[in-house]
């Protein structure tokens, strides 16, 4: 509950209207027993991550800097380890040099595959800039079914499709979940890789639940056990108590500045998986020969580790303050997704506002909302590897850090915000707070 004396300091020194303060106080009365499920799971995840730092016998000489090629990097290798462990692995690839999840996915890909095999989505169209990954533009992110046409050869260079990969998809079935005869169906001695997307990405969507990670997984392994069944986790991190790869997935990837990060990473990505398919991965990274051996870290260790030490408790204020978003939302008669009833496996919340001024005003308010550059009005500009402008509110500490108080949207019909993040929980409700405040003294929504 918001507290009295907490109101009052929000309507003196933020001029927040007090009818909005008390809206959002009453959605957050309805979630005291999520709240405590959620503080539970954390619990759980807290002390999986607690023990992978003691099963591996971090200290201080981890944190220490290597320079040149990162030879030795004892840090590195103890960095490592740990994600191995916490998510049930027998190796992982932790580098600052993986500039975001899609980098990650895409050397995941490009490393396991060869000319003439077969890769199937199984989650309908991915994410606008895996789509470029793949070659394959003009996706319609609305669409569970998938769709967009192939690139041309001279449209993108590198992309999965120019060396000669073959390129599948599977729709997801008309409860927006995974159509499992349907994948069965698409597989053929050809597939060497079965790709899922667990977060809702730009899609009006819920993100994928454990269950039905599982079910693909074991229906596919039950096709062929060599097939590689690879996970795209972003934002799903530590928000079960059981990761994908501890009930069979083969290989998954994420990023540093998501989830895992904590908040703390300043850079990078992971891959984690069975230690023959990473090593395959490490030369796509690198570069044959070279592969996991070298690479220096800059002296993001300590920042790494603190970083996923930290992570389920920033998960848990992030997921809490979805929930919220979406309780509030859902309130006001906004169709919002996944709905504010239904259990979650990512921390994005999708609000439909049905118009480009509701969703640019929603993003500009969560950056006014924002410890850094809250005086910054975002507006939507073309950006890279995606297929419509783009409005992004991410006044963070560290650029682009989604496990921050953030929110965007591309701006096509039928105008969709994301709002994920909140390294606490009172900074992700106070955005929320902030967000209702300004629609309403817009007067594009009314209380």
């Amino acid at each position: 509950m918001i507290m009295e004396r907490y109101s009052s300091y929000l309507i003196k020194e933020f001029n927040i209207d007090e009818k909005v303060i008390s809206f959002v106080e009453e959605a957050e009365s309805l979630l005291s027993q999520r709240f405590a499920a959620i503080d539970d799971t954390t619990a759980i995840c807290q002390m999986k991550v607690l023990k992978a730092f003691q099963d591996n016998h971090i200290n201080a000489t981890h944190f220490d800097w290597s320079t040149g090629y990162g030879y030795d990097d004892a840090g590195r290798e103890a960095v490592e380890r740990v994600y191995a462990s916490v998510f049930g692995t027998e190796a992982a690839l932790v580098r600052p040099n993986i500039v975001n999840g899609t980098h990650a996915i895409a050397a995941t890909l490009l490393g396991l595959l060869r000319p003439g095999d077969e890769l199937i989505e199984v989650t309908g169209t991915p994410y606008d800039t895996l789509r470029t990954v793949i070659g394959k533009k003009d996706g319609d992110a609305s669409n569970k079914r998938g769709g967009g046409s192939l690139l041309g050869p001279d449209d993108f260079k590198g992309t999965i499709r120019d060396y000669g990969i073959v390129y599948k998809e599977v729709a997801l079935g008309d409860d927006l979940d995974i159509d499992i005869e349907a994948i069965k169906q698409a597989v053929t001695p050809k597939t060497r890789v079965v790709a899922m997307q667990r977060s809702t990405g730009y899609d009006w969507r819920p993100a994928i639940s454990l269950e039905s990670l599982k079910a693909v997984t074991d229906a596919v392994h039950a096709i062929d056990s060599s097939i590689i069944v690879m996970l795209d986790n972003c934002y799903g991190e530590f928000v079960g108590t059981v990761e994908p790869t501890e009930f069979g997935v083969d290989v998954m990837a994420g990023s540093l500045i998501k989830n895992p990060g904590g908040g703390l990473a300043l850079s990078g990505g992971y891959i984690v998986g069975k230690a023959a398919l990473i090593e395959q991965i490490s030369y796509r990274l690198t570069c044959p020969g070279i592969g996991a051996e070298c690479g220096l870290t800059f002296g993001q260790n300590r920042n790494v580790m603190q970083g996923l030490f930290i992570a389920p408790k920033v998960v848990n204020a992030a997921l809490k303050g979805a929930i919220l978003a979406g309780t509030v939302y859902d309130k006001l008669g906004f169709e919002v997704m996944p709905p504010a009833e239904a259990n979650r496996s990512d921390i994005i919340q999708a609000i439909k506002f049905g118009s480009a001024d509701k969703t640019v005003a929603f993003c500009q308010a969560v950056q006014s909302a924002s410890p850094i550059d809250s005086y910054v009005s975002p507006v939507p500009w073309d950006m890279p590897g995606y297929d419509d402008q783009v409005v992004m509110a991410a006044g963070a500490f560290v650029q682009g850090s989604s496990i921050e108080l953030s929110a965007d949207a591309p701006l096509r019909e039928p105008y969709i915000a994301y709002f994920q993040g909140g390294l606490t929980y009172e900074h992700s409700r106070f955005g929320i707070i902030k967000s209702l405040d300004t629609l309403v003294k817009k007067g594009l929504i009314a209380l």
